[in-house]
């Protein structure tokens, strides 16, 4: 069953503050709301001009707690999750599962040796993994305890 449909910032901030809160988290957001505060007037080829109707909103959302993860929602359904310094890009209307399945723990580090690599890995159940390179002087504590 594919997830809810999150059609704006506000709804995505919404979703997502409830995630937290079963999680027992506190969230802190910073809105920037019209086009003088947000990058909606760098997109595109006529800057401004083509921006759909409404002021373009966008939201960074930052957690307590461990791991550190932070949410950046974009005007144009861009949204980069950083968890522990890795940034991924999410699709708006998935940050909520993404962030369930780092708060249930459904996350691991694979350690390879040759080639050398390190990767964290964000298991959400029903889709597929999400992967990002982590380099070897960037693992935190709470990423190395979760090295396979």
């Amino acid at each position: 069953m594919p997830p809810p449909h999150l059609p704006t910032t506000q709804s995505a901030v919404l979703a997502i503050e409830a995630v937290a809160g079963r999680h027992g988290r506190t969230v802190r957001a910073e809105h920037d709301i019209g086009r003088d505060r947000t990058f909606a007037g760098l997109v595109g080829p006529d800057g401004p001009a083509d921006e759909p109707a409404g002021l373009p909103h966008e939201a960074l959302l930052e957690f307590d707690g461990r791991p550190a993860v932070t949410v950046r929602l974009f005007t144009h359904d861009e949204v980069t999750v950083t968890v522990e310094g890795v940034p991924f890009d999410v699709d708006r209307d998935r940050v909520p599962g993404f962030l369930n399945a780092v708060w249930s723990d459904l996350v691991h580090v694979r350690a390879r040796t040759f080639p050398p690599s390190t990767t964290l890995i964000v298991t959400v159940p029903g889709e597929p993994s999400y992967r990002e390179d982590v380099g070897v002087h960037s693992l935190t504590p709470w990423l190395t305890r979760r090295i396979r």
